[in-house]
């Protein structure tokens, strides 16, 4: 399969922002968001926001999916830390392996730090293939607080 991974571009902003409603609105997302926030995350993708980079995933020259990656830093092992915050493929392209390509790309692009990310435990499809590429269970859940 040619898959390509690259950054998002301005020019993807309508066919990611589909994807975002889809994803944000499906059983492996908590929280529906909102357009203002995936429009925001978009711009703050493409526009060398330091704390956030978006990728696309092709196939012969088509969109078929995204990601979004936040960078912040680890207290409890003192590196840099990688989230993996959005993870879309469109239907037809899953269980295709390109979700591991695209591990194996942030990999080879943050050696030394440690990635992360957050699944719904219910989504067993995503925890077994999140599991097959190195990704273990934390003893402990996320809390929030909007402020």
């Amino acid at each position: 399969m040619n898959i390509q991974i690259r950054k998002m571009q301005k020019e993807d902003k309508e066919i990611i922002l589909s994807f975002m409603e889809e994803f944000y609105n499906s059983e492996a997302v908590f929280t529906n968001g909102s357009k203002e926030i995936y429009e925001k995350d978009f711009e703050n993708c493409i526009n060398n926001f330091p704390y956030l980079e978006g990728y696309v995933f092709l196939f012969d020259e088509k969109i078929i999916g995204y990601s979004m990656v936040s960078k912040g830093y680890s207290t409890e092992i003192a590196k840099e830390c990688i989230w993996i915050e959005d993870l879309y493929l469109i239907f037809e392209y899953r269980n295709k392996g390109i979700i591991k390509e695209f591990f194996k790309f942030i990999e080879k692009n943050n050696i030394g730090k440690v990635l992360k990310l957050e699944v719904e435990k219910e989504n067993i499809q995503a925890v077994r293939a999140y599991e097959k590429s190195g990704f273990e269970n934390l003893p402990y859940f996320v809390m929030k607080k909007e402020i």
